[in-house]
């Protein structure tokens, strides 16, 4: 009989591929019949109690989930498996009951949580008193979230209904595996010319909303690698905020720019080092974040967890293009996890403004920005901020620390481009390097002025 596809893994073998050997520990279930004894469930669904004893037989289950604890690259965590095999992994209420009872236990002993999801949504059989568990399911979600642990899902093939829509989507960081079979409506249910590409992996990876897909082979490292980073603040129910990120050190040039042409054009030369090359060199290892969870990305907007000097800090960055409102919304999604994780946060401020094309208008930039705005403001944790290339208006000042930004000798900081000053003065084309002195816009002027706290060197 030859191995099902990796999407297609038993509850218990999903769990083994993700978990050090040897330390899952079952948490204790709820019994696999009705509390009043009814045989065929809440609706008296004529064959459902014969269902679920087939299927108990032919996986070895007593229920759709398995829920335990395991380490995962020595972080430990509490595991929710679901099973296909059980019903199509559906939900019905002693799932609700075990993923309850999952969720208080990652709450009572401070673990962040796992969701390994293979399932087809709600159990009919079960009618409403089913469908409700989303609610249930999704409240026990955002009370683990709202106590500072960290959810990460992983999703199986499929991954759709109720389940993707709770545990899946609602995830703080979401991975799948290729091939999955993901969405809200299932093969079955969905119109018949349905594009079946947009129900992929793939798809909702480029639609942003899952945040990475993860070979097989690699999963086990790859959710390693997140626990710890997302993990390691939270050790207490009450932890000290964290110290403030410390800014980069400078990659490009150390002397500080004559003019403010000079400036503008430190800031614009393709040769100056860019956000990846500052997070290369300030992180030993990252994770991703993308997508805004609202149908878009943004490649010139990363965003993600990494390790510095032994701790963790989250990271905005952008990468000197214009930002869009998907880049935004991911950044302020950034911003508010790391909040609520107790994770300080770095900005890579350069872009020259924020997209301002019709597109950008009908995608709501102004929203976009202004939820940025918000989310930096309230920001529970220290935000430091490095200017490393163009600080184009608001587009950059939504991704700006208001109490703790620095800046690079290539960089600039301006409330509008110089160009776009000249032409709102209605100044000729000779007369826009003088404009940029006037703004006052290299990064020495923006430490005099006391918008930045420094100029940061080697």
């Amino acid at each position: 009989m030859p191995e099902p596809l990796p999407g297609r893994w038993t509850a218990r073998a999903a769990v083994a591929a993700v978990t050090d050997p040897d330390t899952f520990e079952e948490l204790p279930g709820a019994e696999a019949k009705f509390d009043d004894g009814r045989r065929d469930g809440p609706l008296a669904w004529q064959g459902y109690g014969d269902a679920r004893a087939r299927a108990g037989e032919r996986t070895g289950e007593r229920e759709s989930v398995v829920c335990g604890t395991a380490a995962v690259g020595g972080t430990r965590a509490v595991i929710v498996s679901f099973e296909f095999g059980f019903l199509g992994g559906s939900l019905g209420e002693r799932t609700g009951d075990r993923i309850e009872a999952a969720h208080r236990h990652a709450r009572e002993h401070r673990l962040p949580v796992v969701s390994l999801i293979a399932t087809g949504g709600s159990r009919m059989q079960e009618g409403m008193r089913a469908l409700v568990q989303l609610q249930r399911v999704a409240r026990q979600s955002e009370l683990t979230g709202a106590a500072g642990l960290a959810r990460i899902a992983v999703l199986r093939d499929p991954a759709t209904g109720g389940g993707w829509a709770t545990l899946g989507a609602g995830a703080d960081l979401t991975l799948a595996l290729p091939g999955s079979q993901i969405g809200f409506a299932g093969s079955r249910v969905r119109p018949a010319d349905a594009d079946p590409a947009a129900y992929t992996a793939q798809a909702q990876l480029a639609a942003g909303a899952i945040d990475e897909v993860v070979r097989p082979a690699e999963l086990r490292a790859a959710l390693a690698l997140r626990l710890r980073l997302l993990s390691a603040p939270n050790t207490s129910a009450a932890p000290a905020p964290p110290a403030p990120a410390e800014p980069p050190a400078a990659l490009g040039r150390t002397d500080l720019p004559a003019t403010g042409w000079e400036a503008v054009s430190r800031a614009r030369d393709p040769e100056r080092p860019r956000a990846t090359a500052y997070l290369d060199a300030y992180f030993t290892d990252r994770a991703p974040l993308r997508g805004d969870r609202c149908g878009g990305t943004d490649p010139g907007m990363l965003c993600g967890f990494g390790t510095h000097e032994g701790r963790t800090i989250a990271y905005a960055a952008q990468c000197g293009t214009a930002t869009t409102p998907a880049g935004y919304r991911t950044a302020a999604r950034l911003v508010r996890l790391a909040g609520r994780l107790g994770i300080p946060v770095l900005t890579l401020v350069d872009t020259p403004g924020a997209a301002n094309g019709a597109e950008a208008e009908r995608a709501g930039a102004g929203a976009a920005i202004a939820d940025l705005f918000a989310a930096v403001a309230c920001s529970p944790v220290p935000v430091t901020s490095l200017v490393i290339g163009e600080g184009g208006s608001g587009g950059a000042l939504a991704l700006a620390a208001p109490d703790n930004l620095w800046a690079t000798p290539d960089s600039y900081f301006s409330v509008i481009a110089p160009e776009h000053a000249a032409a709102i003065l209605k100044r000729g084309h000779e007369e826009i390097r003088s404009t940029a002195e006037q703004l006052r816009l290299r990064p020495q002027d923006l430490v005099e002025l006391g918008v930045a706290r420094g100029v940061v060197t080697r």
